[in-house]
């Protein structure tokens, strides 16, 4: 991956941005990582993975929930119940 100054890419901010369309580009301040500008084409493969990521944790809770014998109505139960 690519590392730029922060002031570099300021200057060059037309260029970084079309370099970023073949890989992302880490910006760096005072040795720092601050910052990756990357193609709209990975932000969303990463945001649909993120998204898919979450969807099988949830199925994977739920299938764990109901071989514990978690039942809708339990459920209800314990979010009415009064005690808590």
């Amino acid at each position: 991956m690519k590392t730029v100054a922060a002031t570099e890419a300021k200057n060059r901010l037309g260029a970084i941005l079309d370099e970023a369309q073949r890989e992302p580009i880490v910006i760096r301040r005072q040795d720092r990582d601050i910052a990756v500008v990357l193609s709209m084409a990975d932000y969303e493969r990463l945001r649909a993975g993120n998204i898919q990521a979450f969807l099988d944790l949830r199925k994977e809770v739920a299938a764990q929930a109901a071989a514990n014998g978690l039942t809708e109505e339990r459920l209800a139960e314990f979010l009415t119940d009064d005690d808590a």
